[in-house]
């Protein structure tokens, strides 16, 4: 195979496309990477999963007279991969076997929470500027889609770099899940032709779906780099030009090649930092997102100098001497999530009560006396209800403790991992062992349209950003284009891009 970004040729041996060789369940059946670290080998509890869906989706497939690939496409098909979840993880999801066998109830059901207001506010998606080594990643993956003809109208020829952009984030984002908004985010990186989106492309992407919509469906980043030539010019030209809704920055700089990144930075650097800041605070633009966590000791190992910049440990200082900015920390600082072992994670929450990295930002409005810092839970959601939602269950537990339930917000780095729908439900159906709430003191999750999880899909997220929901939120073209997609289209495609482990 050949090597692509972070993967070694090692490495890149031991993976294959997830398109093309995962099952394609509603819910995966084991980890997911991008290209920026190895997968975990499938577990044997995922094996098990994967052996109980499909024998559940044969027969309930059968009795309703389709294929088991269209029952994974309905409403009955998501509910019965979560019994199928509960059965072999234990009962941690609200879902019935009833539901699964019977598609008006589990129509029904679905249908009663359609409308929820859902605000995604970490997701990507790939532009003409990106490097060649990037796009030869999906471009596979849109082959993969033409040869299982997922789209009777994709065109009979091999895949392009415009395959794999802007058409597929609406469909994934706005037409196969109930997401309402979104903004678009990018990664930098030390070549500026392998940043996924320059700032003017995220400004150009907004404009676009919101013409396209005729309301204001998508939000957008920019990139702050501290460290490269000309970066605080580049942010000043952001406000002036590109007028972002919130800046985001990587601590680590550049993510995707690890190994090489030169300018990583910590938050409460005053000489090389603090100047943004009050650029940010000057402009009225005072969201400051940042990306932390996802560096497993496998990756400590690899790049010990970066250690000191990707934990948690800069942002208390900062949110204190910056009071009047938001900071929304990116993956919840999650260490163990791109490429770590929730079986280490877990077995340190049970021995010690702590997570790493997340317990510490979950401290800092205790230990610092503030209030303006957020996890977005990314890709450490994803990750974790699909490795042991046990894990998943302790990180919402801890924020919300920590943080407050009005200060975790719902991001789901989509699309790469797909159409988000399977992480909607699952957040949607999930609650916290009652035994672990009494242990740890956590509050229940609640119902799907209760307090706690309306909060964490959309509210929070709605208030920090200033967006009027009732006002902004009304039916728009996304709405018809939607309606018409769900009566006439090919359905979810319930596929994953990025690569997963080989058979053990």
């Amino acid at each position: 195979m050949k090597r692509i970004n972070q993967l070694s040729p090692e490495e890149a041996e031991l993976v294959v496309l997830a398109a093309t060789h995962g099952f394609p369940s509603p819910i995966p059946t084991q980890n997911v990477s991008s290209d920026e670290f190895l997968p975990r080998p499938q577990t044997v509890r995922q094996r098990e999963f994967e052996a109980r869906i499909k024998d559940m989706g044969d027969e309930l497939a059968a009795r309703q007279g389709m294929s088991r690939r269209r029952f994974f496409q309905t409403a009955a098909g998501m509910a019965a991969s979560f019994v199928a979840m509960n059965q072999v993880f234990g009962p941690l999801f609200r879902a019935t076997e009833a539901e699964a066998a019977t598609p008006e109830l589990a129509n029904q059901l679905a249908e009663t929470l359609k409308g929820q207001f859902i605000m995604d506010t970490h997701t990507h998606f790939l532009q003409d500027s990106v490097g060649p080594e990037v796009f030869g990643t999906f471009k596979g993956i849109r082959d993969a889609w033409h040869k299982l003809k997922f789209n009777p109208e994709m065109p009979d020829r091999p895949a392009t770099d415009a395959d794999l952009k802007y058409e597929n984030y609406i469909k994934e984002m706005f037409l196969d899940s109930d997401t309402k908004v979104t903004l678009i985010s990018s990664a930098p990186a030390d070549e500026k032709h392998n940043w996924f989106l320059s700032n003017q492309e995220m400004a150009e992407a907004r404009a676009k779906v919101n013409a396209q919509a005729g309301t204001r469906r998508m939000l957008s980043h920019a990139i702050f780099t501290p460290g490269y030539d000309g970066w605080l010019e580049e942010i000043d030209k952001a406000v002036e030009v590109y007028k972002p809704d919130s800046w985001k920055g990587y601590t680590i700089d550049d993510n995707i090649h690890q190994k090489t990144s030169r300018y990583p930075w910590r938050l409460d650097d005053e000489r090389l930092v603090y100047p943004a800041f009050e650029k940010f605070q000057k402009a009225g633009i005072k969201i400051v997102c940042i990306h932390k966590g996802l560096f497993p000791p496998s990756a400590e190992r690899e790049v010990p100098r970066l250690r000191n910049f990707v934990d948690v440990s800069d942002v208390g200082r900062a949110a204190k001497d910056w009071p009047e900015l938001r900071f929304v920390i990116y993956h919840a600082g999650y260490r163990h999530a791109g490429g770590g072992d929730p079986a280490v994670a877990i077995a340190d929450f049970k021995r010690t009560g702590r997570i790493d990295w997340v317990t510490d930002l979950g401290e800092i409005p205790n230990r610092w006396g503030v209030s303006n810092v957020y996890a977005d839970i990314g890709a450490t959601f994803a990750e974790a209800v699909v490795g042991d939602p046990i894990m998943a269950t302790a990180i919402l537990g801890t924020l919300i403790k920590g943080l407050g339930p009005d200060k975790v917000i719902w991001g789901t780095d989509s699309v790469w991992f797909g159409s988000p729908q399977w992480q909607i439900e699952a957040l949607r159906r999930l609650e916290i062992p009652a035994d672990m709430q009494k242990e740890h003191g956590y509050s229940p999750l609640g119902p799907a349209d209760g307090s706690i999880k309306t909060g964490i899909f959309g509210e929070n997220v709605a208030r920090l950003y200033g967006y009027q929901r009732k006002a902004e939120r009304r039916p728009d073209r996304l709405d018809l284009l939607k309606a018409e997609y769900e009566q006439t289209g090919p359905g979810r495609s319930n596929l994953r891009y990025g690569y997963i482990h080989k058979p053990v």
